[in-house]
């Protein structure tokens, strides 16, 4: 039986990470020799592109199981080549990696949302989308909800997939080593846009994409240990740490996934001819 427990709100709010955004507090710009720039007192990110380089950012802290929120706003007009990127990923040769990327497109077609899960360096779980929306007209939130049970990617809090743990069917979950978040905008015209066949057109440069809303409410590591009671937090309820989706939530992604999904690696039976992965048949 599962037991659960009430924190005291100033515990809470120690143990778990949970402020208002500020960039220059909770980020470093880590690449790009100045193509990334925090303004409007640290409310306001942004990463731009052209062809000498890229950009990126990393959050300040790691964390062991958390929701991560961002509002972006990406590379509007002829965007093909580009990535932006949103996720999180431990360091190493064994790492763990939870991805949203976005992949450019020409003007007027739409952007492809691409997500995976790595654990241990092994991803090939890819799910892509169409969105429902221009995402370069204005900000959009996009949240990852990673807990000891489940992974949940949400756009504008519809969510539009769930990674469950099914290690009991032998599939990995990222669940030992921490995570920073990272976020980049970058060329990759050898393959983002229609396999590569359509290239960055750089007299469109500088490329930028805009960043707000950092919100972290997480299980920080620091030293060796989690900010969370017993290290992930595992019996809370009414929060991250033990979400799931209700049935109106499991609605609203069949409607994502019936409308605007466009590559899951579930089906791909060419890919996977001696059978699918055995997550993909679990309940």
């Amino acid at each position: 039986m599962a037991h659960s427990y009430f924190l005291p709100l100033f515990l809470y709010l120690i143990v778990i990470s949970s402020v208002s955004a500020n960039f220059q507090r909770d980020v470093e710009i880590t690449w790009g020799d100045g193509r990334g720039q925090i303004t409007n007192n640290g409310e306001l990110l942004t990463l731009s592109l052209d062809k000498s380089s890229g950009s990126g950012f990393q959050s300040k802290n790691e964390y062991l199981f958390g929701k991560i929120d961002m509002q972006m706003k990406l590379v509007p007009g002829n965007s093909a080549g580009t990535v932006t990127t949103l996720y999180l990923k431990s360091p190493g040769t064994t790492w763990d990696e939870i991805d949203f990327e976005f992949l450019g497109n020409l003007s007027g077609d739409p952007y492809t949302l691409h997500t995976n899960v790595y654990t241990q360096g092994k991803g090939d779980k890819e799910q892509q989308f169409k969105l429902w929306f221009d995402p370069t007209a204005d900000f959009h939130t996009y949240t990852i909800i990673w807990n000891p049970q489940r992974i949940i990617f949400t756009v504008d809090g519809t969510p539009i997939r769930e990674f469950k743990n099914m290690e009991s069917v032998g599939t990995l979950f990222p669940k030992n080593q921490p995570m920073r978040m990272y976020s980049s905008l970058w060329n990759a015209d050898d393959w983002a846009t229609r396999g590569g066949l359509v290239k960055t057109d750089w007299s469109k440069a500088p490329f930028t994409a805009s960043y707000r809303g950092f919100n972290q409410e997480a299980c920080v590591w620091s030293n060796g240990k989690s900010s969370c009671p017993n290290g992930s937090g595992q019996g809370t309820t009414g929060s991250w740490l033990s979400q799931e989706l209700d049935s109106t939530a499991q609605e609203r992604m069949r409607w994502v996934q019936k409308n605007y999904m466009i590559y899951n690696y579930c089906t791909d039976t060419k890919r996977f001819p001696q059978g699918l992965p055995k997550e993909c048949f679990a309940a």
